[in-house]
């Protein structure tokens, strides 16, 4: 077995520990929870509503009809579950980790100090009202749009919404690093959850301008734009490389990002 490969096993049983201890920890406030899942079924019935309106109306944005407009809305519903359970929190707590000291803790740990400090928390209940209901968009859309339910077109939906959430990742966690140097973040987070909002319709909705910006300084439209783009046959070419190489670069920089502003940490203690 290589190194690479025993190392990711091993990462990989501590983020199965990490939602083990997420779910103990769900279960003992079991009222939140429910809660939680009430409110997420709530802003699910908004997404719905933009659905009804759609419908309703028959609007067509740059030939995209309203069956093709639900497969967008379905996979920026599955993403804003996915990143509500997966980095919201994580990326929420961030600042006040630094704020407080507590990542001088998660320094003494044997793993990734990035690994532990952005990915430990798993926020389940978050997700399943909107992976459900954005799954369903996406089934309805698909079914009534013609599009055929080849392992393909399956296979490259799925991927790209892979790609969606590593690019999640990257995007919304690089504004947290802010934290290192300036502490608290308020701001920002207003500002990133409106910069993710920017999916709930197909980019084609927005001026050329800002779907470059959203496309190759901000990519937040690589998120939901790309899986549906790609089975409806109208993902051009430089989409598709930059969709495979956007991920790469991202990741890359918000190491970098990361490991600059760890090194320049100043403990809360000291």
């Amino acid at each position: 077995m290589g190194p690479w490969l025993k190392e990711g096993r091993r990462y990989l049983r501590i983020y199965l520990f990490f939602l083990k201890n997420s779910v103990i920890s769900m279960m003992e406030y079991r009222i939140n929870f429910l809660f939680g899942i009430l409110i997420e079924i709530g802003y699910l019935a908004i997404k719905f509503s933009y659905v009804y309106v759609i419908y309703r109306i028959g609007v067509s944005v740059n030939g995209l009809t309203p069956d093709e407009i639900l497969l967008f809305v379905g996979a920026f519903t599955i993403m804003a579950g996915l990143y509500s359970m997966l980095f919201h929190s994580n990326f929420y707590m961030l600042p006040e980790h630094v704020r407080t000291g507590t990542l001088d803790l998660m320094m003494t740990k044997p793993v990734s100090l990035q690994f532990m400090a952005t990915l430990r928390s798993i926020q389940i209940g978050y997700a399943v009202p909107n992976v459900i209901g954005g799954t369903a968009m996406v089934v309805w859309g698909w079914r009534e749009a013609g599009v055929p339910a080849t392992f393909g077109n399956v296979s490259l939906f799925v991927l790209y919404l892979l790609i969606g959430l590593l690019m999640t990742y990257a995007v919304f966690l690089a504004p947290q690093l802010i934290a290192f140097w300036t502490v608290k973040t308020n701001g920002i987070n207003e500002a990133s959850n409106a910069l993710f909002d920017f999916n709930q319709m197909p980019m084609a909705i927005y001026s050329k301008w800002i779907q470059r910006v959203g496309t190759f300084f901000i990519p937040v439209f690589l998120i939901t734009n790309l899986s549906p783009l790609s089975v409806l046959g109208r993902l051009t070419g430089w989409q598709l490389a930059w969709g495979l190489v956007a991920p790469v670069v991202f990741l890359a920089l918000v190491r970098w990002i990361w490991t600059t502003a760890v090194r320049n940490y100043a403990s809360a203690s000291s």
